[in-house]
């Protein structure tokens, strides 16, 4: 069903000193840096290799990456898994048992269709699904 790692979502305090660790220290390559108002966050994506790294910072009290950040503090916090088609992923997972924050994609920037997972099925691990771009 998972194709591969597609990225995996690091939330972090200051996007600006964690790009310059990834990138300038670290080499990877920076490939996008965009602001998602409608989440209220500031990302920047990087590759090594196959796999995107993608740096994620809040933007308010009220973001989703604010809230991780002052319960758990910065660090991972999702995994990405590809998939050919994410309508298929979520109802084999539903017949399989496992809960779906996202019964139904979303669709997010660029056309991306996503979908999140419990982590309390999932051992603590918030994962994402994304559909493979044709």
């Amino acid at each position: 069903m998972f194709k591969k790692i597609a990225h995996i979502g690091v939330a972090v305090k200051d996007l600006e000193k964690a790009k310059h660790l990834f990138s300038d220290i670290f080499g990877l390559e920076l490939l996008n840096e965009e602001v998602i108002d409608e989440y209220q966050l500031r990302l920047a994506d990087l590759r090594l290799g196959d796999v995107e790294i993608e740096l994620l910072e809040g933007l308010s009290d009220h973001s989703t990456i604010t809230k991780f950040i002052e319960k758990r503090g910065e660090g991972i916090q999702h995994i990405c898994f590809e998939v050919d088609d994410i309508h298929a992923a979520l109802g084999t997972l539903t017949e399989k048992g496992v809960d779906l924050i996202d019964r139904n994609p979303r669709v997010v920037r660029q056309g991306r269709k996503i979908a999140f997972l419990r982590p309390l099925d999932t051992h603590g691990v918030l994962i994402e699904l994304v559909e493979k771009q044709k």
